[in-house]
C-alpha cells in the first residue's frame, strides 16, 4: 500500500506543477495584461474618447427601448396611458387618419404599454365599445402579449408552459384581429399583427399568401408590413434564404422612393449572413444594395417613422465596406438610440452599437489629412 501511495504521489507531481502554472498565468494576466490587451484597451479608450469630442453619446447614455426618438405628442400620449388617461390616445390616432404607416407605429407602441398594464385600455373599450382604435390596439396587445410570454429564447429552452400559454394567447388573439379588421376595413394594422399570428403558429405559405393579400391591398408599401412579412420568409422561422431574398428584392425592385424598402435585400443578407469575414458584404450585389438605401434615405420624409432604422443598417453596412465618412454621417443621425438592426440582436445592444461607431471615429480620423 505504502508503495502505491508513492506511485500516485510520484504521477500527481506533473498535475499539481501545471495547476500551479496555469495559475501563475492567470494571476499574471489578471494584474499585468499582456501588451497586445494594453494596447487594444488604450486604442478603444482612444476611439470613445474621439467619438466622445464629436458629441456622441457613451454605451451608458444610450436609449435601447426606440430607434430614434418619439415625437413630442407620441411621448405625451405614452405618458398619459401610463397613468390611466386613454382620451389623448384615442385622439392623436383619430388625428393620424389614414396615414397608416404612423397609425401602425403609434398603435404598436400603445399595445406595448397595455401588454405590461391595460387598466386604461379596458376604461377606453367600456366607454367607446366598438371604436376601431381601441380594438385594433386589443388586438395588437394580444399577439405582443403572447410573444412576451414565449420569451425570446430559441424553442430548445423554451419551456412547455411558456409555449402553451403563447399558443393559446396567439389563437385568442385571432378573434380580436377579426373584429379590428371588421370595425376599420381600410386599415392594414391588424392584418400586420396577424403576421405574427402566422409566424408563431406556422400559417403554410399559401396562408400568409392570402394574408399578404389582404395588407398589399391596403397599404402595397407600408415598412412595417413588409419587414413583419420579411421575417416571416426567413428561414429562422417559415421559409428559406430563398424566399427571403425573392420577397426583399422584390418589394424593393416594385416601390417607390422614400419608401424606405431598400432595407429589405440588407436585412435578408443581414438574417442569414453566416460569413466570418467581411466579403460577402462587399460583393458587387451589396454595394449596389447600399448605394439604393443611400438613395431611399435622401428622398425620404425627414419625419418618416422607420428612416431611423434604414439609417442604422447604412451605418453598419457602410462601415463594413469601408466607407467610414459615410458611415459616420448616418451615426450621427442616429446616435443616442440603439434599439434597431443590426445592434438589436445582441445582448449588449448599447456596447455592441458603441464599438462598431467608435471604429469608424477612429478610421475617420485616421484618415483625416495632417495639419498644415
Amino acid at each position: 500500500m505504502t508503495v502505491l501511495f508513492w506511485i500516485l504521489g510520484i504521477l500527481a507531481v506533473p498535475t499539481l506543477i501545471f495547476a500551479l502554472w496555469l495559475a501563475w498565468v492567470f494571476l499574471k494576466e489578471l494584474f499585468h495584461p499582456s501588451p497586445d490587451d494594453d494596447a487594444e484597451a488604450t486604442e478603444a479608450a482612444e476611439a470613445a474618447q474621439a467619438a466622445e469630442e464629436l458629441g456622441l453619446l457613451p454605451a451608458e447614455r444610450q436609449n435601447t427601448d426606440f430607434a430614434a426618438p418619439l415625437p413630442a405628442e407620441w411621448t405625451a400620449v405614452l405618458t398619459a396611458v401610463r397613468g390611466g388617461d386613454w382620451r389623448p390616445a384615442a385622439d392623436l390616432l383619430a388625428a393620424i387618419g389614414r396615414d397608416w404607416e404612423r397609425r401602425s407605429a403609434l398603435a404598436y407602441l400603445l399595445a406595448d404599454r397595455a401588454a405590461e398594464e391595460d387598466a386604461w385600455l379596458l376604461a377606453w373599450e367600456a366607454e367607446r365599445r366598438d371604436d376601431p382604435a381601441a380594438a385594433v390596439v386589443r388586438a395588437r396587445s394580444t399577439v405582443i402579449l403572447a410573444w412576451k410570454l414565449r420569451g425570446a429564447k430559441t424553442a430548445q429552452y423554451t419551456t412547455r408552459e411558456q409555449a402553451e400559454g403563447f399558443h393559446r394567447t396567439l389563437v385568442s388573439a385571432r378573434e380580436e384581429i377579426t373584429r379590428a379588421a371588421a370595425l376599420n376595413p381600410d386599415d392594414p394594422t391588424p392584418y400586420i399583427a396577424e403576421i405574427w399570428v402566422a409566424l408563431g403558429l406556422g400559417y403554410p405559405n399559401a396562408e400568409m399568401d392570402k394574408l399578404w393579400a389582404e395588407i398589399s391591398t391596403r397599404a402595397p408599401h407600408h415598412y412595417e408590413a413588409h419587414f413583419s412579412a420579411l421575417q416571416y420568409w426567413c428561414a429562422k422561422w417559415r421559409g428559406s434564404s430563398r424566399l427571403a431574398f425573392e420577397f426583399a428584392e422584390r418589394a424593393a425592385a416594385d416601390a417607390p422612393l422614400g419608401s424606405l424598402l431598400t432595407a429589405l435585400p440588407l436585412i435578408a443578407h443581414f438574417e442569414h449572413d453566416e460569413s466570418e469575414d467581411t466579403a460577402a458584404d462587399n460583393t458587387p450585389e451589396m454595394l449596389a444594395r447600399v448605394e439604393a438605401a443611400l438613395r431611399d434615405a435622401a428622398a425620404a420624409d425627414p419625419s418618416h417613422p422607420r428612416l431611423p432604422e434604414l439609417r442604422h443598417l447604412l451605418a453598419f453596412y457602410l462601415h463594413l465596406q469601408d466607407r467610414n465618412e459615410a458611415a459616420l454621417e448616418q451615426f450621427k443621425l442616429v446616435d443616442g438610440h440603439v434599439n434597431a438592426l443590426p445592434w438589436r440582436y445582441r445582448g449588449d445592444m448599447a456596447g455592441h452599437y458603441c464599438r462598431v461607431r467608435n471604429t469608424v471615429v477612429q478610421a475617420v480620423r485616421e484618415a483625416a489629412p495632417a495639419p498644415a
